[in-house]
């Protein structure tokens, strides 16, 4: 098993942020500046095309930590950020970026490049989950959530089917097609995001998905707009849906 190693560490506004790897694997966490004490861990996966310093991870990450005292986790999906593509991730990224520029819909290659990446990224989260939860502020009992939409919730939702650790997920913005058995899996409360006018996923397909969670407790958020216009306020909501599953009282309006 690898253990966690900082290789550097910043802080601002009350948020400390600490590079850190496992085994080969890049990742970051933010904390809360002051007190020692333990706090839940919210892990976070990022899009397809980001990385763990995506100005949206950083955003929602400070929103975790400076509203609810979380502890954050992001660390670079295989391919992603700064590790290394191979030749199969070249491959797919130039098929997706064609299909694009040709006005074809992108949902066949991203889905069959996600899953693929979920296959290789869930093994890692779950050793980054045992060495994060090494740490003294962390715990290994502390309870821990995951948000992830998109990429995220490609590879969160195979996590979540077979990591018990993990209480509470906010997924959104993906298909139903290899996910909605490992869905079915899955009964710990759920938040779902979908784009009412989602020009890539059809809102029959995010419907589907969300059905398939076998969660008694489990929302639907549906907003008008397309596929990136996700409202900035549902990172609140997901501030409040943590607070309520992870055992957190909100230091601030969210």
């Amino acid at each position: 098993m690898h253990s966690l190693q900082f290789t550097a560490e910043s802080s601002s506004k009350g948020v400390v942020e600490r590079d850190f790897v496992v085994g080969e694997v890049p990742g970051v966490l933010w904390s809360p500046a002051s007190g020692a004490d333990r706090a839940p861990l919210v892990l976070m996966g990022h899009g397809g095309g980001n990385h763990k310093r995506h100005p949206a991870m950083a955003g929602r990450a400070q929103s975790f930590v400076a509203g609810c005292g979380f502890h954050v986790a992001v660390i670079d999906a295989p391919g992603h950020g700064d590790r290394p593509r191979t030749a199969h991730d070249e491959q797919e990224v130039a098929a997706l970026a064609a299909a694009r520029a040709a006005g074809e819909p992108e949902g066949p290659g991203a889905r069959r490049y996600s899953g693929y990446l979920a296959e290789l990224a869930v093994p890692e989260w779950r050793a980054t989950l045992d060495a994060l939860q090494e740490l003294a502020e962390i715990g290994a009992d502390g309870p821990v959530g995951y948000f992830g939409i998109n990429l995220g919730t490609a590879i969160g939702v195979p996590l979540v089917a077979v990591e018990p650790r993990i209480t509470a997920a906010v997924f959104g913005l993906h298909w139903p097609d290899d996910l909605a058995e490992k869905a079915k899996q899955i009964t710990v409360p759920i938040e779902f995001d979908m784009q009412w006018d989602d020009e890539d996923i059809p809102r029959e397909a995010a419907l589907a998905l969300f059905d398939a969670f076998a969660s008694t407790e489990k929302t639907l958020h549906a907003n008008a707009g397309k596929h990136h216009d996700v409202p900035r306020f549902e990172v609140d909501s997901a501030a409040r849906f943590f607070a309520r599953h992870l055992g957190r009282v909100l230091t601030s309006p969210a």
